[in-house]
C-alpha cells in the first residue's frame, strides 16, 4: 500500500512538472516576445530621431540656399539698374 502512495506521488510529480515545463516555455516566449517588441519600438524611436535631425539639417541648408539665391538675384537686379544708369547717361 505505502508503495501504492510513492508511485502515485511519482506520477503525480511527473505530470506536473510536465505542466511546470510546458507552462515555463510559453510564458518565456511571452517575456522574450514582449523584450523584443520594447526593442524594436526603441530602435524606431531613434529613427524617428535621427530623421528629424537630419530633415532640420537639410532644411537650414535649403533656408541658407534660398538666402544666398536672394542675395544674388539682389545683387544682379542692382547690377542691372547700374548698367541701365550708364546706358542712360
Amino acid at each position: 500500500m505505502e508503495n501504492g502512495y510513492v508511485i502515485l506521488g511519482i506520477i503525480a510529480l511527473l505530470f506536473l512538472s510536465m505542466y511546470g515545463y510546458a507552462y515555463f516555455s510559453v510564458a518565456f516566449e511571452k517575456i522574450k516576445e514582449r523584450r523584443n517588441k520594447k526593442r524594436d519600438i526603441e530602435i524606431e524611436a531613434l529613427r524617428r530621431e535621427e530623421s528629424i535631425k537630419k530633415q532640420a539639417i537639410i532644411d537650414e541648408r535649403v533656408r541658407k540656399f534660398n538666402e544666398r539665391k536672394e542675395q544674388i538675384q539682389h545683387e544682379l537686379m542692382l547690377l542691372e539698374k547700374m548698367k541701365e544708369k550708364q546706358k542712360v547717361s
